[in-house]
């Protein structure tokens, strides 16, 4: 995706074109309008939009297009700063419509409906280092370098049909602790931006489910929801498998942490120790169904020990609400959630996630985020519509499906007519011996291949 991204000024039409199509093309103006964006006086939202959506693009801040002379605009700063850090905008809601738009569009109509589609839940850094006054800023602990620093966890809800992925929505989290944080006192307590501020406290696991409940709002099709440790319990578990999801998830190796299993209560460990393993090159060690319980609620799921690659004395657990569904094919859907992590990379190095936007405004770092999500889906679209040959229009999908017409009754038309040619120069047989001829092969054929003969 590197390679897209212009690193001069060379094919900079070509980049707002680009940018203008795709806004078009998903109905960006109708998106905002449906997130409670509304025009007063002067610019249109999008046109702003469209703005901060190119910056990337230009290798220019805004600060320093506007300062150079470069800025194509037709507004001043001053605009562009009011619509970043206003609080009535619904980014989640933005995202969300947008990731769902692409996925309609682009993706399903090229897409077999028996693959399977997935929501991803994961959280990464997003470091405000050398600032103090960012609002709501917090104290996080960074486990990749293992050291504290100021910022926010970006818990993140994407999706992904094992190709191409899209991030759906985001919620900046910040401390729980509403005393230790900086907060604006004038924010209306009924604006989206107040709702953001209160989903920010809240515990990363309740965020996740409210995130999860705004993709199934906007019909975004998914039929499991992917996570790491982290939030995996079962009380996660049990709330998604509520909204309808089954989930996979990798699941830790705890001692607090027991499930139900012969009329008794184990842990992983015990769990593993009791029973017999798989020998040999297996892909996985053993499998088993349980049990967990929370809030008097029980459900069954399997629990799938892996080796681990690394340290093959070591193995790996996973865990599913699809009890039923099966071992190798539970790995590999699993193994889709890796695409998130390589998202986290590129919006991080390429698309100046943590670098472009230095306000201390939450509601204008929670808007510059959505922006470089819209981004990374218009990189995404033209990523899978470049490798994809199924995504050239309307125009392939009526060829396709006339060729597929073609084949089957034109070959048995052709078929037929050369068998009546050959019966009557040979054996001079009459039109009706030979339509008897044929009647009596077609109702030696099966019910269903007769079936389709008649509707041919």
């Amino acid at each position: 995706m590197s390679k897209i991204i212009s690193q001069n000024d060379f094919d900079s039409k070509q980049n707002a074109d680009s940018i203008r199509i795709f806004f078009e093309r998903f109905r960006i103006s109708s998106i905002l309008k449906a997130s409670n964006v509304r025009k007063t006086k002067g610019i249109a939202p999008a046109q702003i939009l469209m703005y901060a959506f190119a910056l990337v693009f230009k290798n220019k801040s805004m600060y320093m297009d506007m300062l150079l002379g470069s800025n194509t605009a037709t507004f001043a700063k001053d605009t562009y700063y009011r619509f970043m850090k206003s609080i009535s905008i619904n980014w989640i809601r933005f995202t969300t419509l947008l990731a769902s738009n692409i996925c309609r569009d682009v993706i399903a109509p090229a897409t077999s409906e028996d693959r399977v589609n997935a929501l991803i839940v994961d959280d990464s850094i997003f470091s405000r280092a050398c600032s103090k006054k960012v609002e709501m800023l917090s104290k996080i602990y960074d486990h990749a370098n293992k050291k504290f620093l100021y910022g926010f966890r970006m818990l993140t809800l994407g999706w992904t049909d094992g190709n191409t992925f899209l991030p759906v929505n985001q919620i900046l989290l910040s401390s729980s602790n509403e005393n230790k944080l900086i907060s604006s006192n004038d924010v209306d307590r009924r604006s989206n931006g107040f709702k953001r501020r209160k989903l920010s406290v809240m515990k990363g696991t309740d965020a996740m489910i409210e995130l999860i409940k705004e993709a199934r709002k906007a019909m975004i099709p998914a039929d499991y929801v992917l996570f790491d440790t982290w939030f995996a319990s079962p009380k996660t578990l049990t709330a998604v498998e509520r909204l309808g999801y089954d989930v996979i998830a990798m699941i830790k190796r705890s001692d607090k942490m027991s499930f139900i299993y012969r009329g008794g209560k184990y842990t992983l460990k015990e769990l593993y120790k009791m029973n017999r393993k798989r020998r040999g090159r297996s892909k996985y060690l053993l499998s088993l169904v349980v049990e967990i319980q929370k809030d008097d609620r029980k459900i069954p799921v399997k629990i799938v020990f892996v080796r681990n690659r690394s340290n093959r004395k070591d193995y790996l657990c996973l865990i599913s609400t699809d009890y039923n569904i099966d071992e190798e094919e539970m790995i590999r859907i699993y193994s889709k959630r890796w695409k998130i992590e390589v998202f986290f990379k590129v919006c991080k190095s390429y698309l100046k996630l943590a670098n472009e936007c230095r306000s201390l405004s939450y509601d204008a770092m929670t808007a510059h985020t959505a922006v470089v999500f819209a981004r990374y889906m218009m990189l995404a679209v033209d990523n899978r519509e470049s490798e994809d040959p199924r995504t050239l229009g309307e125009l392939f999908t009526y060829f396709v499906d006339e060729l597929a017409d073609v084949t089957f009754v034109q070959a048995f038309r052709m078929i037929m007519e050369l068998f009546s040619d050959m019966m009557a120069e040979r054996f001079e047989l009459g039109e009706e011996e030979i339509s008897s001829m044929i009647d009596t092969f077609i109702s030696a054929l099966t019910p269903s291949m007769q079936r389709q003969l008649q509707v041919s």
